[in-house]
């Protein structure tokens, strides 16, 4: 039956209410991250923590409300799907030419996967691929080019001029000579492959600054005869002044930044897509999903990362099969081979000597989405209702769908139903790493697995199970955390020495001699599972001996009650440039 007048209305206003909430959405967030400078600007470092979360949990809150709000308007009718291509139809207009349609795209997409929970994808109700063929008109430019004048260091002062802050820089001129040194380091370095250094065009910077943790932020490119350089400047203000502490010259170091382990931005953007594009030029190999999601848009970042997964398989023939590596407890881990992501569904049930429910897995990941993750903990995307062809999965992952992860997995005839999955980056479990690594990869990547362990502690982490397997190392050799189901607070933790045995019967007993409470944790005793051979355990020992001590747990932990935000730096020491590296 064609739709009558007040249907029309109906529909009109429901589209016209998304649109609103999703503008409300945006004010919000804008709000929130444009707190980050006075935050910045005064060391307020727990205000910016706190609104890291509040902005986290922003959109549920505005999803939530909008959905009530639809389903008041429209009653009964709100699960009419005709009603709904109607409504798309009604809401795509006015969203056509907006700078960030993009996110008004996924907005709308939430709303109707909220109130369907639809299995797989719908086109006629959701924006599946965009709707807009061509991307809308861009407003203004999102950087500046600063060209040449006199020497580098009159161009770089010239860029640090054009971001001043409430609190002064230290010493701006001294800052300037020394990134222009970094830069005139790093272009000798290429211009002994090159042959020449090629004198500079520009240097571009994005207009906005990026706060994160204790840092700012500015991201340009440095362009020279049609070639571009990424340029990273990192600063720092610890009460006395802002200040330059690193300059970042390579596409790799800069990525780190934007990892996929660290927790999101807060940077005002107006155009979304045009800054996404900025650093891509920068960051050629950075999916675009993570740079959305690191700019803090993490909802769109997953509908990047969907379309992206369908691009592939319409393009490939491959089959998602079991992940390489020793098979986990808990989560079923599946792989498409040549593709860059992982996908975990949670088991039925857990195998002793595991006790983790679902509902705690669950509670795992929503932890760790709301914590710093330090570099260290890896940023889990969370889908839902996805249905895929049974053809795209091997049999031995069919078989260990129907045998333990049936609550969740549906297998039919012609499609595989997965209610709830996880997707991250996929990465080299560290123990297969290790077993082929030369001496010397091995050897960085140990001391690294150390220094993961301790960044974690330094934001109140503790990962429960420092199996190496439960680590992975990236295409950087960076070492991440991805095993969550026993992770835990720090200070939620009560870190023992180990009691001296009275007698060899003592040593030599099937249980331990001594009482061991619930949350009791013997540092001592990690050496003894981590499976390390004789050069990687001597590399260890040489340089994180401390975590086998309940003494440097129990000093982490104070550091934590006392209200310490310490420093964790997304870049190696060399590129500072004054002052030690602080390492906790």
């Amino acid at each position: 039956m064609p739709p009558d007048d007040a249907d029309r209305a109906s529909t009109q206003h429901s589209a016209d209410a998304i649109l609103q909430a999703f503008e409300t959405y945006q004010d919000a967030f804008r709000r929130i991250t444009r707190r980050a400078r006075s935050r910045f600007e005064r060391c307020d470092w727990h205000g910016l923590q706190q609104d890291a979360v509040e902005r986290l949990d922003l959109y549920a809150q505005v999803i939530s409300g909008i959905v009530r709000d639809v389903h008041s308007v429209l009653g009964e009718r709100a699960h009419d799907r005709a009603v709904w291509e109607r409504l798309k139809a009604a809401y795509s207009p006015p969203i056509a030419h907006r700078v960030d349609a993009e996110l008004a795209e996924t907005f709308f997409n939430s709303v109707t996967r909220r109130i369907f929970a639809t299995v797989g994808v719908d086109p006629h109700i959701e924006f599946v691929d965009s709707d807009f063929d061509a991307p809308p008109t861009a407003g203004q430019p999102v950087f500046d080019a600063f060209a040449p004048r006199g020497g580098l260091p009159d161009l770089v002062r010239d860029i640090l001029a054009a971001h001043i802050f409430d609190a002064p820089y230290q010493d701006l001129d001294g800052d300037a000579q020394r990134i222009a040194h970094a830069i005139e380091r790093e272009r000798a370095g290429l211009g002994a492959s090159r042959r020449e250094t090629r004198p500079i065009d520009a240097i571009d910077v994005l207009r906005p600054v990026f706060y994160r943790g204790k840092g700012a932020y500015l991201f340009g490119r440095i362009r020279s005869a049609g070639d571009a350089m990424p340029l990273a400047i990192a600063l720092r203000n610890e009460g006395r002044g802002v200040f330059v502490d690193a300059a970042l010259l390579t596409a790799n170091e800069v990525s780190i930044v934007f990892s996929f382990a660290r927790s999101y931005f807060h940077v005002e953007v107006d155009q979304p897509r045009e800054v996404v594009g900025f650093l891509k030029s920068i960051m050629p190999r950075k999916p675009m999903a993570e740079l959305y999601i690191a700019l803090g848009y993490n909802k769109h970042g997953k509908t990047e990362l969907y379309r992206d997964l369908l691009r592939v398989l319409r393009a490939r023939s491959a089959r998602f099969e079991v992940a390489p590596g020793d098979r986990g407890m808990v989560m079923v881990v599946f792989t498409l081979p040549g593709y860059d992501m992982v996908f975990k569904v949670i088991r039925d049930r857990v195998a002793p000597p595991k006790t983790a429910t679902r509902q705690s897995v669950m509670g795992k990941y929503h932890l760790v989405f709301r914590h710093d993750r330090a570099g260290r903990l890896v940023d889990a995307q969370e889908f839902e209702h996805l249905a895929f062809d049974r053809d795209r999965f091997s049999d031995a992952l069919l078989a260990e769908f129907a045998e333990t992860a049936s609550d969740t997995v549906t297998i039919r005839d012609g499609t595989v139903d997965i209610r709830h999955l996880y997707v991250e980056r996929r990465m080299n479990p560290l123990n297969l790493y290790l077993r082929q690594a030369d001496e010397a990869a091995a050897g960085e990547a140990v001391l690294d697995y150390g220094q993961a362990i301790k960044d974690l502690a330094a934001t109140n982490i503790f990962p429960g199970d420092l199996l190496l397997k439960n680590f992975g190392v990236t295409r950087h050799g960076r070492v991440i955390f991805y095993d969550y189901d026993e992770l835990c607070l720090l200070t939620d933790c009560n870190f023992r020495d180990l009691p001296t045995p009275r007698d060899d019967e003592e040593v030599l007993g099937a249980e331990p001699w001594f009482y061991v409470g619930e949350n009791d944790i013997f540092p001592e005793e990690f050496i003894r599972f981590l499976g390390f051979r004789p050069a990687a355990r001597e590399t260890f020992l040489g340089a994180h001996a401390d975590l086998l001590t309940a003494d440097f747990w129990r000093r982490m932990q104070a550091r934590h009650r006392a209200g310490e935000v310490i420093d964790i730096f997304p870049y190696r020491p060399n590129r500072r440039l004054r002052g030690t590296f602080a390492s906790p």
